[in-house]
């Protein structure tokens, strides 16, 4: 389950070493560290980690398969999970240490900065390959974090990229060697981390709108 620990004016969200899926469970302990995070008051950060293999492979979809009732309230949870993200009124870095796919890779999207590693480890959004449609809130948020460009190529094709191909379309801000993607991304988060406060949230907040208000709309998160 996800842990989080505080390093001087930046909190650590480790994720997790498996696949970190969003299981229901696990989406309540980010909820978890985020209030923890939003309490702590300014100077704050968050950096989002995860150790082995995987960042985020995404959605649950073993736990989807047996509840498949509850797909629509699962979806508009996912959705709360990327909003709160996108607006928390601390600045947010993804460190991307490992593959990166479909739900995970928009979660890094909702983060303010993404550093990811150069040499292995893919981000992916291979919703084309896998016949899964993005939700009008997914599409939103992917959107309104990424060039018209870089949006159509990562949504249409399924392609994947790599740290430096990721860096060269911005959608990471940095590609660096593996050993290097925490420190970086936590010294970035302790540059910004004065930021914190009433005002930054409410600029993320006029800034992503309408990407906001899609991912809000629980009466029609599959539409």
């Amino acid at each position: 389950m996800p842990a989080l620990d505080r390093h001087d004016d930046v909190f650590v969200l480790d994720l997790g070493n498996g696949e970190n899926r969003f299981h229901p469970d696990w989406i309540a302990s980010v909820h978890a560290a985020l209030d923890k995070v939003e309490q702590a008051g300014s100077p704050c950060a968050l950096v989002t980690v995860a150790t082995g293999k995987i960042w985020s492979n995404g959605l649950d979809l073993e736990w989807l398969g047996a509840h498949p009732d509850k797909f629509q309230e699962y979806a508009a949870s996912v959705h709360e999970l990327f909003a709160r993200v996108l607006a928390l009124p601390v600045i947010t870095v993804a460190a991307l240490q490992g593959h990166t796919f479909a739900a995970g890779a928009m979660l890094s999207l909702a983060h303010d900065f993404r550093v990811m590693r150069a040499d292995r480890g893919y981000w992916c959004l291979p919703e084309a390959d896998i016949e899964i449609p993005f939700t009008r809130g997914m599409s939103a948020l992917i959107q309104s974090r990424l060039s018209p460009q870089a949006a159509h190529r990562a949504m249409t094709t399924a392609h994947r990229y790599g740290g430096s191909d990721a860096a060269a379309a911005g959608i990471v801000d940095q590609a660096v060697e593996e050993e290097a993607v925490r420190p970086t991304a936590i010294a970035l988060a302790e540059t910004l981390a004065g930021k914190a406060g009433p005002t930054l949230g409410t600029i993320k907040a006029r800034m992503y709108a309408r990407a906001l208000d899609t991912l809000r709309d629980t009466e029609n998160p599959l539409g």
